[in-house]
């Protein structure tokens, strides 16, 4: 898998090469200083990934992306939070704050990843067939699979997928988060980001930032925090609190 970035900032390319070099297997085809340039290169070379700065002479990042094809993987890196929620209308992999955390890379480079295998031809492609009163039923390999709505952990969207996650078991089925989340209880399964729903009781511990499900750790997106914490504390905690 390739990528290339883009950063108005040399320093932030540089960075941004070492980490990815050293996190991951990564093919770096290019840098580039703004958008203008970058698209000139797209014309006559296929990328895999994109890792694309926001504020930008010329051409924002945000633009830029608008332009791209629907299933153009980008993940934006910006020092900016207050792009977090428009980067995500765009269905961006991920959204990395600077300074870059190596952790947090290595999880985006990984979910684009997954996603890039889930467009190739030969990935099987699991289907919801029902929901009943405590399960779902996944059709794969011409086979019919019972997953009971407890042992599900969390469900991740990516852009038009989700992969449920069963024990250490991953499912990938065909469907926006958004219609999953309509299917299965509302009252055991809480929406905490964009691309995350969750099982409320199987929460281990949580700060204004994350929710962990014993080693994973789910990030907890500023829209949905104030039912998050309505729910755990009653309306005792603040949301707002850094």
């Amino acid at each position: 898998m390739n990528c290339i970035i883009i950063d108005d900032e040399p320093l932030a390319r540089q960075e941004m090469q070492a980490l990815i070099a050293d996190v991951s297997d990564l093919e770096i085809l290019g840098t580039f200083t703004n958008a203008l340039t970058a698209i000139i290169f797209l014309k006559t070379n296929s990328v895999d990934l994109i890792f694309l700065d926001i504020e930008m002479p010329m051409v924002s990042g945000l633009e830029f992306a608008a332009q791209l094809p629907k299933d153009s993987l980008i993940i934006f890196t910006t020092a900016y939070p207050k792009y977090a929620l428009e980067s995500y209308e765009l269905d961006a992999i991920d959204y990395l704050l600077k300074p870059i955390v190596k952790s947090r890379l290595e999880k985006a480079i990984n979910k684009a990843k997954l996603y890039k295998g889930l467009l190739s031809d030969d990935t099987i492609k699991n289907t919801l067939e029902a929901n009943a009163g405590d399960f779902l039923l996944i059709k794969a390999d011409r086979r019919f699979y019972k997953i009971n709505f407890l042992d599900i952990r969390f469900i991740e969207g990516l852009k038009d997928y989700v992969v449920i996650y069963v024990g250490t078991q991953k499912l990938i089925t065909a469907m926006n988060l958004k219609t999953i989340h309509q299917k299965i209880p509302q009252h055991l399964f809480l929406r905490v980001s964009k691309s995350y729903v969750i099982n409320i009781n199987l929460v281990d511990s949580f700060d204004h930032h994350n929710i962990y499900l014993g080693e994973t750790e789910i990030p907890l997106g500023d829209v949905y925090k104030k039912d998050f914490f309505k729910l755990y504390s009653g309306g005792t905690l603040n949301s707002e609190t850094p």
